[in-house]
């Protein structure tokens, strides 16, 4: 029976270090895709985007462009201004005739003839079948055609003139990486991407979980000291958990628009899944961000995550096996004993546990306060906000290793046999 147990706890630790290996592998690859994915959806290329803007806008003017069509009233008013205006017209031309022809005995005797032959009250009698030709000719299918021909390239000539000088650097290195020639077709590819990583990853966590979980249960449940044997299972176990948990992302904070709609010249202006934030860390990537910071007291906090997140749990693993052999009269030492049987009840490994999580409940709350303004902001606006802040397999890893670290502190506790 006992062999037997150690043959199953054999191939448990096995399994887990391939399931750890491609758990980093596909965390990793997944949190490329999601960067990708966001960046690609950010609101910089869609809602403050000016060339998103124009696209849009140029749409629906090109529409009303081509349906342009006057109405009985317009016409009516328009006939009575162009009447007005022909009447001054007449006027004003009548004018200057009589004064060109003030100046000479010509023009006395042109303007003679014009008083007798030519009536200007008869001109203006005809003014309103003027107009109505006018009207005609205006509403006529091949005019309409040219002034709409007109105003599309006036418009389109505007629309040259607008634009922005965006950086799309960043757009350009997806689409390469994805292999897709324009940006919906490169969501559609990172979006399934990402779901199956996703679903992947939650499997192959959940496996290593039980797994490191019957591993320990199969010492305790025993109640017999560890054998050396057991306890290197047992270390090694909780490496591969401390690996994965501080390699892969622990908390993927996002806060995006899904959908913001409202209606301009009875036409729909519409924006989708635009992300205002988005960031997806491990506790490595924390820490390269803050030691790379300028400023010293950001250097400062990212080699106090470091110390407690990685070097205190591998210190408390060191520890256990100098106090499990007792090299050189280990488990008298004080800083031994301090980590294997005072550290234990409280650890800083915990303290980052909670920390995160307590991050997480924060951010969320933020995020989902200030995107609710957000929405409510402006009635007259359709816009569903999203808060997709999410605790991601590395917290759960992490944890996983801090609760299981515990249980191997008590172990120690037992006499251990040589």
């Amino acid at each position: 029976m006992k062999h037997l147990n150690l043959i199953l706890s054999v191939m448990i630790v096995i399994v887990s270090v391939i399931l750890c290996q491609q758990i980093i592998f596909n965390s990793l690859a997944n949190q490329k895709n999601k960067n990708d994915y966001a960046e690609l959806n950010h609101i910089k290329y869609g809602l403050l985007s000016v060339d998103e803007w124009k696209k849009q806008l140029g749409a629906i003017l090109l529409e009303e462009i081509n349906m342009l069509d006057l109405t009985k009233a317009d016409k009516k008013v328009l006939k009575k201004r162009i009447e007005v205006l022909l009447n001054t017209l007449i006027d004003k031309v009548d004018k200057k005739l009589r004064e060109g022809n003030s100046g000479s005995a010509g023009g006395w005797v042109k303007q003679a003839f014009m008083n007798v032959f030519v009536s200007i009250k008869d001109i203006k009698k005809g003014i309103p079948e003027y107009s109505e030709a006018i009207i005609e000719e205006m509403t006529s299918a091949k005019t309409e055609g040219q002034i709409k021909d007109m105003l599309d390239r006036q418009l389109k000539h505007y629309f040259a003139k607008t634009h922005d000088t965006q950086d799309t650097s960043e757009i350009n290195r997806v689409l390469v990486r994805i292999g897709s020639t324009d940006i919906e077709s490169a969501r559609i590819k990172l979006d399934k991407a990402i779901l199956a990583r996703h679903g992947l990853v939650a499997g192959e966590t959940l496996l290593l979980i039980v797994l490191s979980v019957i591993l320990f249960a199969l010492s305790g449940f025993s109640k017999q000291p560890l054998v050396p044997s057991r306890y290197i299972l047992l270390v090694l176990s909780l490496i591969t958990l401390l690996i994965a948990g501080v390699t892969t992302p622990m908390i993927d904070i996002e806060a995006k628009i899904s959908h913001m709609s409202f209606l301009l010249m009875g036409h729909t202006i519409h924006f989708e899944n635009q992300v205002l934030y988005f960031q997806s860390k491990s506790i490595l990537d924390v820490f390269r961000i803050l030691i790379t910071h300028k400023d010293i007291q950001m250097k400062l906090v990212g080699l106090l995550v470091i110390t407690f997140s990685i070097f205190f749990p591998i210190l408390k693993i060191l520890s256990s096996i100098g106090y499990y052999y007792n090299y050189r009269g280990a488990r008298e030492n004080p800083v031994i004993k301090f980590f294997i049987l005072k550290s234990g009840k409280w650890s800083m490994a915990d303290v980052t546990v909670v920390a995160i999580f307590m991050a997480y409940i924060g951010f969320s709350g933020i995020i989902t306060n200030q995107l609710g303004e957000l929405s409510s902001a402006a009635p007259e606006v359709a816009m569903l906000t999203t808060n997709g802040t999410s605790l991601q397999p590395g917290y759960y890893l992490f944890l996983t290793y801090t609760l299981l670290a515990l249980f191997l502190s008590g172990y120690l506790t037992r006499d251990p046999q040589a």
